[in-house]
């Protein structure tokens, strides 16, 4: 997503499988094909754990791996890469929220918040909160569950 490399490992993940791509960066001035990120979906197949897993423990093994795929190489999340990822991934959930003082409220703590990156927790922590006060979850609580 944000183009960063983790490890030889995660290179390998972002890589095509075409043995003749190199991680090693190339002279700015011949064209070079870019890698291609593995899908999600992909990545979720390879957790053998998650192979019988339960919707909810496959939705939050997802975050996970959105946050670790976004990440920097020490596991953090940047301000900025945060609110991208709310703007893209999480879109549905932070709609129509701008006006609202406690979406504000939220997003002006992670503009002030001491540190200048998120680790999981507190990414977690600002999706569960977006989510409590989001007009989606309204309309989720409406879903009728039986016949």
């Amino acid at each position: 997503m944000c183009g960063c490399m983790h490890s030889s490992r995660d290179q390998a993940l972002h890589l095509e499988g075409d043995p003749s791509l190199s991680a090693a960066p190339t002279s700015t001035l011949a064209p070079r094909k870019m890698p291609k990120s593995i899908s999600i979906s992909k990545q979720l197949a390879t957790i053998k754990a998650l192979k019988k897993g339960s919707d909810l423990e496959k939705a939050i093994a997802t975050i996970a791996l959105i946050f670790r795929n976004s990440s920097d190489p020490d596991g953090k999340l940047g301000k900025a890469t945060a609110k991208n990822l709310l703007q893209t991934q999480f879109r549905n959930f932070t709609e129509g929220q701008e006006t609202k003082p406690k979406y504000k409220d939220l997003l002006s703590e992670l503009d002030e918040h001491t540190e200048d990156k998120l680790d999981f927790e507190d990414f977690m922590i600002l999706l569960l909160s977006i989510t409590v006060i989001s007009d989606l979850l309204q309309n989720i609580w409406s879903v009728k569950i039986m016949k």
